[in-house]
C-alpha cells in the first residue's frame, strides 16, 4: 500500500501525526479564519430567546502536502456568540489561538514543518 493511498483516508490532526512519526516527511499550513454561522434555537425552549442566533466560528483548515499531494482538514477551535461583548470575544480569539498553539506544537513535535498563523 502506497503512501498516497494510506495519505487519502486521513481526516484528523492525528492521522498526519502518526503518520509522520514513521518518517514520512510532511509539510503543513495554516489559515485560521473565523466564520459567522447562523443557529437556530429549537421552538419553545426559552420564550424569551430568539429563534436564530448569530455564532462565530473559530475554524482552521490545515493542508497537508506529502509528496506531491494534498489533504485537507478543518478544525474548530471555538464558538462564540455574536452577541457577546468586545471583552468577551478578545477573551475567546485568546483561548482559540490558544488552543490552535497547542496543535502547531504537536505537529511541530514530529517534525511536521509549519508557518504559525493565528486568528
Amino acid at each position: 500500500m502506497s503512501a498516497a493511498t494510506d495519505f487519502s483516508e486521513y481526516g484528523r490532526l492525528q492521522d498526519f501525526i502518526a503518520f509522520a512519526k514513521t518518517g514520512v516527511k510532511i509539510k503543513a499550513s495554516a489559515n485560521p479564519s473565523r466564520q459567522i454561522v447562523t443557529n437556530k434555537v429549537h421552538p419553545g425552549s426559552h420564550e424569551e430567546m430568539k429563534s436564530e442566533v448569530d455564532m462565530i466560528l473559530y475554524t482552521t483548515v490545515f493542508t497537508f502536502r506529502i509528496a506531491d499531494e494534498d489533504r485537507k482538514v478543518a478544525k474548530v477551535y471555538m464558538v462564540s456568540s455574536t452577541e457577546e461583548s468586545a471583552d468577551q470575544i478578545r477573551i475567546d480569539t485568546n483561548i482559540a489561538n490558544q488552543r490552535l498553539k497547542v496543535d502547531y506544537e504537536r505537529l511541530k513535535a514530529v517534525g511536521i514543518e509549519i508557518d504559525e498563523k493565528l486568528f
